[in-house]
């Protein structure tokens, strides 16, 4: 007898009938991943399988989502395209300098702004770096360890952190500083 149809005892028509039931059980297994520039990707599966005995749920479930982790996991370790952290800010050939940096972005030419060898060029924007000057001259925080916070959570200086690293630096320091940027308690 198949799983969904009913056998009849004989050809009586009021006779008990006996019905087995397939149950759809359906997986679904999704990460997303987060990128640079705002970007990020994702992958999703998606499987059906059918059980006809309530006891098999849990290890059908067990089986389904390691199998789908297994997937997605192999998979999305192809990021593909990633934007870098000037994409979609003017378009292609209009203000750039020739190497694909735009020219707000370049150092001065000397090199540095004349402190510590740092160069004036930040990725992030103009207020997130103005943020983090303030943090550090208000909670009298060196520049050096800062610096080593960035290399250790983002693998790049301060300067050369986008938007969204920092951010993540940004709540680093203000947790640390156990403040909001403006003096006071969070």
């Amino acid at each position: 007898m198949r799983p969904g149809l009913s056998s009849y005892r004989g050809h009586n028509h009021n006779a008990e009938r006996k019905t087995l039931m397939a149950i759809t059980l359906v997986a679904n297994y999704q990460k997303r991943l987060g990128l640079p520039a705002y970007s990020s990707h994702s992958f999703q599966v998606s499987v059906e399988s059918e059980i006809t005995d309530l006891g098999q749920v849990q290890g059908e479930v067990a089986r389904l989502y390691g199998l789908l982790q297994d997937a997605v996991d192999r998979e999305i370790q192809q990021v593909g395209f990633v934007p870098n952290g000037d994409y979609g800010e003017a378009p292609h050939g209009h203000s750039g300098n020739g190497n694909g940096a735009p020219r707000h972005r370049q150092a001065n030419g000397n090199g540095g702004n004349g402190t510590n060898g740092h160069s004036n060029s930040w990725s992030c924007s103009d207020k997130q770096r103005q943020l983090i000057e303030r943090l550090l001259k208000e909670n009298g925080l060196d520049w050096e360890s800062i610096e080593q916070t960035a290399h250790d959570r983002f693998g790049a200086g301060v300067r050369m952190l986008n938007k969204l690293q920092a951010s993540g630096l940004i709540s680093e320091l203000l947790e640390v500083c156990g403040g909001n940027g403006k003096g006071g308690p969070r």
